[in-house]
């Protein structure tokens, strides 16, 4: 049994913490046991570890994740790497191929998948260990993991089973599915709840054969290198639609525990120990308000109930809780995000300007944590000026090494390779100039500081 995760999402509904850069499940809002600020996927991956499911278990990601992945769940995690975002089915066929040729996983091994970041009880991953055992005595094609409604909701898409399960079974209890209804409004919900239906958890299972042989008659390669290389014509839709909705032979386990999907303001601040994260103040008369400030600058909230004000370098929103999904519709702004963690620290962009003849002016303020370094790279269309404010460090610019220290001043000319690395933990202000276009072109040479000690420093 395989478990696959997966991660992908722009941040629109999280906005402005989330961005492209930074989708919702790697924001640090959740507490963990000892009550540290914990990410959604760090806390389902931890509790994967509980349930003894961390070892069978992948994230598929595209490649503007890999950093944050590495940051957040270290350098060991084992990701798929999606060559660019094309939703759900394309994501769990790449998934499935790679298990296939690259692992070696047979044609009859089970695998399972779940988004990165649902919110439930430890107990949860129990009912996903019954997935395989149930494809087993099932014979069904497809098996998933349906919630016991708690409300009827018009935010999640239904399952109507067309059976109760047997009491006479000694295997896991399942239903077998007559249909899906996606997102009905309340009204309707009642009704499939009184028809016994479920929510979709997103959580469901299947033999890998069944994938290998779907892609094989769709002409597909079922290589994972080729199929990478043709992931660009892969159809951009769900699995549910592609696959799941088109099959006739589909059972679902029901699951009566907490299930929250933590996709709005609204849901994610019910889940949050603190009504206020970050510098401000929020007036005891403000009530079921919430403050989020990722910023140095201070909010204050005063006599406003029953809303979500979240500031970060990206923007600031204010909202009422019940309207916060609506957030997505409202964040047409032409920016590229303002602040990204990377796998040596972060950095947050202070000032942006951009000028009539092309050209540019970017401030930024980096933190690179103790021992971590930059791959060694150049900008292909800017130069930079760094002042070291805080920490020391080891510099490297086009071969030539340096120490430096807070106080030290570098200028890197444009398309100079270069790299830094952080003796203790180092804060630096940026300054880039050069042209818009092209504005993230870098180019990484080597990606680790060993590999620069080794072939790119000149020896003294």
């Amino acid at each position: 049994m395989k478990l696959v995760l997966l991660s992908g999402g722009s941040g629109k509904r999280l906005w402005p913490l989330s961005n492209d850069a930074r989708s919702k499940q790697f924001l640090k809002v959740l507490e963990d046991k000892e009550q540290r600020r914990v990410s959604m996927v760090q806390r389902v991956w931890g509790q994967l570890e509980q349930s003894g499911l961390a070892e069978s278990s992948l994230i598929a990601t595209s490649q503007s994740q890999v950093e944050m992945m590495h940051s957040q769940l270290g350098e060991q995690v084992p990701l798929i790497i999606e060559p660019e975002r094309r939703d759900t089915f394309a994501a769990i066929a790449l998934s499935a191929v790679y298990l296939y040729s690259q692992q070696g996983a047979s044609l009859d091994e089970v695998a399972i998948v779940l988004p990165v970041d649902p919110y439930v009880e430890t107990r949860f991953f129990d009912t996903v260990k019954e997935l395989e055992a149930t494809l087993q005595v099932s014979q069904a094609e497809m098996a998933l993991i349906g919630i016991e409604p708690a409300y009827a909701s018009s935010k999640y898409g239904y399952i109507v089973p067309s059976s109760e399960p047997d009491a006479s079974a000694r295997q896991p209890s399942y239903r077998t599915v007559d249909r899906f209804v996606e997102k009905p409004d309340e009204e309707k919900a009642k009704a499939l709840i009184s028809q016994n239906a479920l929510w979709n958890s997103g959580v469901f299972a299947f033999r890998i054969g069944y994938m290998i042989d779907l892609l094989e008659r769709k002409g597909c390669p079922i290589q994972y290198e080729e199929l990478a290389k043709q992931y660009h014509l892969l159809p951009k839709i769900s699995f549910d639609y592609e696959v799941i909705e088109r099959m006739n032979n589909i059972v679902v386990i029901p699951y009566d525990g907490y299930w929250k999907d933590l996709g709005t303001w609204n849901t994610l601040t019910e889940e949050m120990n603190n009504s206020q994260l970050g510098r401000g103040m929020v007036s005891s008369d403000s009530i079921n308000t919430h403050l989020i400030n990722e910023t140095d600058m201070p909010v204050s909230i005063i006599g406003v109930s029953n809303v979500v004000v979240a500031v970060s370098p990206d923007g600031i929103l204010v909202t009422d809780k019940q309207a916060s999904p609506r957030v997505k519709d409202f964040i047409d702004y032409d920016q590229e995000p303002m602040f990204e963690e990377r796998q040596w620290g972060y950095f947050r962009v202070l000032d942006y300007q951009k000028y009539e003849d092309g050209s540019c002016v970017v401030t930024k303020r980096a933190l690179i944590r103790q021992h971590r370094s930059f791959g060694y790279q150049l900008n292909v269309h800017r130069e930079e000026s760094w002042t070291i404010i805080k920490g020391t460090g080891e510099f490297v610019l086009n071969g030539r090494f340096m120490s430096v220290k807070a106080g030290s001043t570098l200028h890197i000319p444009m398309q100079s390779l270069h790299s830094i690395r952080a003796i203790t933990e180092l804060e630096i202000i940026v300054i880039q100039t050069g042209r818009d276009a092209d504005h993230n072109q870098v180019m990484e040479l080597y990606r680790t500081w060993d590999e620069v000690a080794e072939h790119a420093i000149y020896k003294r």
